[in-house]
């Protein structure tokens, strides 16, 4: 620092030295004069501007200041958890540790340390700038090992340019202080590894329940890892995330010459095995999902040593009803060979978590730590179904009063047929839409996708914020029967739409950020947030709700109404089922997956949104028992519905100005003409979209048929065919004759 200093006195005597004798020999003009007059004001300027309040590098032989914890709250002021850094590090000497241990950290982190003088223009500020470039967002790294030294212990977490100088300066320095080893032990003994973590010793006493000097090779390579982003790489919550990071060490190591090709694929072959975390903590999988978010915003340094409070959406009350349900009916359903079930709670108009249930039991080995909700995509079976049906009402190209024909019927696919059967291995006939999606049916289902198209499905799912559903090659027709991987997330803000008249909601974890002075970092605002969600709640401000629609009012009105019609679902649930709430109107949809390894229960109220799974981490199917849609997920996702509209008002949908409600015919779907007094048909009532109708669907035609047994044959060319009057039904796709004999009916192929 003070050969920096004493450059910059000697540039200010030069210049003023240099000025007069210019002035004086009249070689210089007085333009010339202020010119250099305003260059030396810019050094001073710049001066000031780096080195004013410029921390000393000896203050790292003392460093040992208390940082303040960061408490997160739920939204009622119950702590939830306290991120903090360990004050009770353990220091330890670079000497003690075996090679691989700091080499390690050096191969991933600044392969150059023993090379630069503190910067490394090569691979770390070039690089930086390069990011910086492409990015497109905020200041990135590039920093040395002991620029990171110097960030994390003298210098605050902001992203500028005044700290990336200030940090290079300082970088620089240290370098001329301390010798190479006396940085790289102080940087191993400060740097966060995650959780309470810090310093070498401390992770490793943490993850391996060991000290650092007895670190085996694949063990140091895993905590090289972990500094740079501590949360993502965690071997608790992502231990796939992290052996890749611990792999990707001991490459980097191979690569440097640190250990030789035998060594670094002995070490990839080994487990990532940890200790499990011993914290004291409430709804664990939604604090880490909070810390991840925090960490991104605002830093790792600043979330564990900068005292934020940080009130969170979370209902702590309705998190532990939650957890117990989960728990106890998980126990319950393992004769169904069942491990595991995830809970979320959302409030649809604002986005809000107000629980979220990750797994079974957190801390059960070896996956409670994993977040069903969040990390990993199952496939949800039927629950996608509305989904599918809302973009063909929005689209106009069907009614809830569409015939569709539920029949033996395959497509013609690439590189087979596809034959979709029913859960129940029956057909059910002609169907209405309103019965074919409140009973699951899954060939009108198909027939549907195959109408709006798997192309257009797929754009039009991203309008509901599902953004998994991403190659659409990878996609057939099966994708309406649950044969695409998503998030629970994803589902809890696609069912919001139906729920918000139309607009979902992304979810949202966090009401407030105050940093240690009580100053608002952040807020959230909205104009449906109540503080109490306990308190009896009425219908959102629909008007004031942010966001873009996916469907109309009129559409999710409808497909609503129709998940929440007991009668409509009858046939295939009962009428006394999991899905009905006593004296509350509430929409739900269930899913299971063909081969038994998800289960799923997705129901809403206008201010309530509650989805269920249940199945296996480690995806070996469930028992047969679960197929019916009434175990499993179901009983979940009841008594958690039923606990949070013990004392509210019932809020049934209420029909937009979009919708008419009229007499349909019951045999075709059409709507009823007046004749009399009646109809011209016998009906039932329907909500149609205003203009819209389903097309006749009924005729008398000539049709082929088997001249002995009166069965409608697809092929006109079998031998036994004969043409005769018959009473048809037709859908998009097939057509059914009324009164034909049908067993044993030939399968109708359908080339899509």
């Amino acid at each position: 620092m003070e050969i920096l200093k004493s450059s910059f006195s000697s540039l200010k005597k030069f210049l003023h030295t240099h000025t007069k004798k210019i002035k004086k020999i009249g070689i210089v003009s007085t333009i010339s004069g202020s010119f250099l007059t305003i260059v030396l004001l810019g050094c001073v300027m710049l001066y000031a501007y780096i080195f004013t309040g410029l921390p000393s590098p000896y203050e790292l032989q003392n460093y040992n200041s208390v940082p303040l914890s960061t408490e997160i709250y739920d939204r009622n002021g119950k702590l939830l958890f306290e991120i903090f850094k360990d004050e009770n590090r353990v220091p330890i000497k670079l000497s003690s540790l075996p090679p691989y241990v700091a080499q390690a950290t050096i191969a991933i982190e600044d392969k150059d340390f023993y090379k630069h003088k503190g910067v490394s223009l090569v691979s770390g500020v070039l690089r930086a700038v390069k990011e910086n470039l492409t990015a497109g967002g905020g200041l990135q790294g590039g920093s040395t090992i002991t620029q990171q030294l110097v960030k994390g212990a003298l210098l605050t977490p902001e992203r500028t340019i005044k700290r990336k100088l200030r940090e290079m300066v300082l970088a620089i320095w240290t370098e001329q202080i301390f010798s190479k080893d006396q940085i790289l032990e102080m940087y191993m003994n400060q740097v966060p590894y995650g959780g309470f973590s810090y310093g070498i010793e401390q992770a490793s006493r943490t993850y391996f329940n060991k000290h650092a000097s007895e670190l085996k090779l694949h063990e140091a390579a895993l905590l090289a890892g972990l500094p740079q982003a501590p949360t993502t790489y965690s071997p608790h919550t992502n231990p796939e995330l992290a052996k890749e990071r611990r792999d990707t060490v001991l490459r980097s190591m191979f690569k440097e010459g640190y250990i030789t090709e035998k060594e670094m694929n002995n070490a990839i072959k080994q487990p990532v095995e940890v200790q499990p975390p011993k914290v004291a903590i409430q709804a664990p999988h939604f604090v880490f999902e909070v810390k991840k978010l925090l960490e991104q915003e605002y830093g790792l340094n600043q979330l564990e040593e900068g005292g934020l409070k940080v009130t969170t959406t979370l209902d702590l009350d309705i998190q532990q009803e939650a957890e117990t349900v989960v728990s106890d009916e998980i126990e319950a359903l393992a004769r169904y060979n069942v491990s595991n079930g995830a809970v979320l709670v959302t409030r649809p108009p604002t986005g809000e978590i107000l629980a979220m249930v990750g797994s079974a039991n957190y801390f059960a080995q070896p996956s409670g730590a994993f977040n069903v909700t969040t990390a990993g995509t199952r496939q949800p079976g039927s629950s996608i179904k509305p989904i599918n049906y809302a973009i063909g009402i929005d689209r106009g190209l069907v009614t809830a009063s569409t015939m569709f024909l539920d029949i033996p019927t395959c497509f013609d696919a690439i590189p087979e047929k596809y034959c979709p059967k029913n859960y129940d291995n029956s057909f059910h006939g002609p169907v209405q839409l309103r019965y074919a999606l409140a009973n699951s049916y899954n060939i009108p289902a198909v027939k549907m996708l195959a109408y709006n198209g798997v192309n257009n499905f797929i754009a039009s799912s991203s309008a509901f914020l599902i953004s998994s559903f991403k190659d659409p090659d990878r996609y057939g027709l099966s994708l309406t029967l649950g044969g695409g991987e998503v998030a629970m997330t994803e589902m809890s803000q696609a069912f919001s739409a139906f729920a918000n008249r139309g607009k979902p909601r992304k979810l949202n974890y966090v009401l407030k950020v105050e940093d240690k002075t009580g100053k608002i970092l952040y807020e959230f605002k909205d104009p449906n947030f109540v503080q109490d969600v306990r308190q009896p709640l009425e219908f959102p401000n629909y008007l004031a709700m942010p966001g873009n629609r996916a469907i109309s009012q009129g559409t999710a009105f409808i497909i609503s109404h129709i998940l929440q019609d007991n009668n409509a679902r009858s046939a295939a649930f009962g009428t006394n089922s999991e899905l009905v709430i006593s004296g509350k109107s509430v929409s739900v949809k269930t899913g299971t997956t063909n081969d038994l390894r998800d289960n799923w229960a997705i129901g809403y109220t206008p201010n309530f949104l509650v989805t269920t799974w249940v199945g296996n981490n480690d995806f070996t199917p469930m028992n047969q028992g679960i197929a019916s849609g009434l175990t499993g997920a179901s009983p979940i996702w009841h008594q958690i519905m039923a606990y949070l509209l013990e004392d509210q008002p019932n809020l049934s949908p209420v029909k937009p100005a979009d919708v008419d409600g009229v007499q349909v015919c019951s045999d075709t779907g059409v709507r009823a003409a007046k004749q009399g007094d009646g109809y011209n048909c016998p009906t039932r009532f329907e909500y149609l979209i205003k203009g819209t109708d389903s097309p006749s669907s009924i005729s008398r035609t000539q049709i082929p048929v088997n001249r002995d047994t009166d069965q409608y044959l697809p092929d006109p060319n079998n031998p036994a065919v004969e043409m005769r009057e018959k009473t048809v039904l037709k859908d998009m796709f097939s057509q059914y004759c009324v009164d034909c004999n049908h067993e044993g009916e030939a399968v109708q192929v359908v080339r899509n």
